[in-house]
């Protein structure tokens, strides 16, 4: 219950009300370690729940992410994929290796020392620079994945 009161509360907060539509999503969100499209999510919610259309989905989604409890990834292919944001999923702070080929997301979190220091020193520098107190980053790498690179 944890992780959806707080984010339950948070849209509440918002003055939107907690419908079963958006409880559904975000509990299928919370229950993956996949970046799902919002069609992935319909064929899940459709076996709990099929009275849940995929454009209340597509607005579910869009609301989601406005307020910043989803974050959309947009690949230039026509399926954005979704995924709660750190403060609500439970999984620890990661980038993303994002395959240009097949599309491919995978999480990761194993950073090591130097990638630490090199990223705070980075947030430091543009704190200094522009005067902005940074609270979070989002990293994406794009490249080819080792199955692709085989083809």
């Amino acid at each position: 219950m944890g992780h959806c009161h707080k984010w339950g509360q948070k849209f509440i907060d918002f003055g939107f009300r907690l419908t079963a539509a958006r409880e559904c999503i975000f509990e299928i969100l919370l229950k993956t370690d996949a970046h799902l499209s919002a069609e992935d999510i319909y064929m899940a919610i459709h076996k709990i729940n099929p009275a849940i259309g995929l454009t209340t989905i597509y607005r579910t989604l869009e609301l989601l992410e406005q307020n910043g409890i989803v974050r959309k990834f947009e690949f230039g292919h026509g399926r954005a994929k979704y995924e709660l944001n750190e403060e609500y999923e439970g999984k620890k702070h990661h980038h993303h290796l994002i395959c240009e080929k097949c599309h491919k997301i995978v999480d990761y979190s194993e950073f090591v020392k130097e990638e630490k220091e090199y990223i705070k020193k980075a947030e430091n520098g543009l704190e200094k620079k522009y005067g902005f107190s940074i609270k979070d980053h989002l990293i994406d790498f794009y490249g080819i994945c080792p199955d692709c690179k085989k083809e």
